[in-house]
């Protein structure tokens, strides 16, 4: 369901003048506030931490509206993003199936990103470049970096994710909170998978309940963004339940004893962890999410977080994505909200760029609302 049921954002052809942006963070938020900024005329450049093009971060995503909305106004293709899916399968223990007709297509973090960022300039996307304070200065704000260098600009947007350093900055008390289970998720290449259990969540959205958890699968697209069916990935999501104190310390540390803050990437979950995971599941799962599981060669884990923030625009600065609302996954609408936040903020700026200051202070009126009640749902649908 899309975020708001208003009508696709109208920008001016006129393009600003001399206005330049400098965005914290070079995923899917940033991407799309950089893209979106320059359709009216910014320059712009993404400071991204990462010394490496990012990779496979989340696996699926539900394709929603607002993502349409910006690769349209982008002029990226928007036929090719995902797999369709038809219907929904609910299994049940003694191995019946309940069918319902809803159709969605279902893409990836991967493809997503790639087709924006084989699409934003190069020399302004920079890596490797880990922010360490933001200074505003009258109606310019520099950006220092922890290797001593400087940016200023007109606009600063924290897309920082979760763990936001422009957000510590502004909002030092507001932080991310443990929401009290966990997503454990992997991807399985359709080639991998086993006929029968293949056959069941080909073209589908499958959930499996049990008490206090459920696990889900869909397909996906494949590397090199394949779309070919047998080339194609299935991405699964499991929530189980772990306590804060004396369980998530454990499941978050890695195969070489660092503690995490809140997930552990593909291929570094301690042996342990993995082992229990893997028996739990076959255990408590039907056959093929224990199929599925089984033939999943790097699983990976997060902690599922809660965040709303009291503001979203300071100044000159504007906080978007993951960085100012982190809604619950069963909502499958983090993506959305972030290509929501940018195309809404880029209208805002397109209307006022005389006066940045006032344009965020529109902006954020919609968004903090919009954030709010998406993250109301999400705990709603989580339990």
């Amino acid at each position: 369901m899309p975020l708001s049921s208003e009508p696709l954002i109208q920008l001016s052809t006129v393009p600003s003048i001399n206005k330049r942006a400098i965005i914290i963070g070079g995923s899917l938020a940033g991407l799309f506030s950089g893209m979106l900024l320059r359709t009216i005329g910014w320059q712009v450049d993404i400071y991204e931490r990462s010394t490496h093009q990012l990779d496979s971060r989340g696996g699926g995503v539900v394709l929603q509206a607002e993502v349409i909305a910006a690769f349209k106004q982008l002029a990226i293709d928007t036929e090719n993003l995902g797999v369709v899916a038809t219907e929904r399968y609910y299994l049940y223990k003694d191995g019946g199936i309940e069918k319902v007709a809803m159709r969605q297509t279902l893409s990836s973090w991967n493809i997503l990103y790639r087709s924006m960022h084989r699409n934003f300039p190069n020399q302004h996307y920079h890596q490797g470049k880990t922010l360490a304070q933001v200074l505003p200065e009258g109606s310019k704000v520099t950006a220092v970096f922890t290797d001593g260098t400087h940016e200023t600009a007109d606009l600063l947007i924290g897309a920082d994710g979760p763990n936001s350093t422009v957000r510590q900055q502004l909002l030092p008390t507001t932080i991310p909170q443990y929401a009290g289970y966990v997503a454990y998720r992997g991807l399985v290449d359709e080639a991998n998978l086993q006929p029968a259990a293949a056959k069941i969540f080909t073209e589908r959205f499958v959930f499996y309940d049990l008490p206090n958890s459920h696990i889900l699968a869909y397909v996906i697209p494949g590397e090199n963004e394949s779309l070919v069916a047998g080339k194609r990935r299935f991405n699964w999501v499991w929530y189980v339940n772990y306590d804060e104190l004396t369980e998530l310390p454990a499941l978050l540390t890695d195969k070489n004893g660092q503690l995490h803050t809140h997930s552990i990437p593909p291929a570094m979950m301690a042996p342990a962890v993995e082992r229990t995971m893997r028996d739990y599941a076959n255990l408590v799962l039907v056959d093929p999410f224990k199929t599925l599981i089984a033939a999943t060669k790097e699983p990976f884990v997060q902690s599922i977080l809660d965040l709303t923030v009291p503001r979203m625009a300071f100044d000159n600065i504007a906080l978007i994505g993951d960085a100012a609302f982190i809604p619950r996954p069963h909502t499958a609408a983090s993506t959305a909200k972030a290509a929501a936040n940018a195309l809404a903020l880029v209208a805002a700026l397109d209307n006022g760029a005389d006066d940045i200051n006032k344009a965020l202070q529109a902006w954020q009126v919609d968004q903090l609302a919009a954030g709010n009640h998406l993250c109301k749902h999400g705990r709603r649908l989580g339990g």
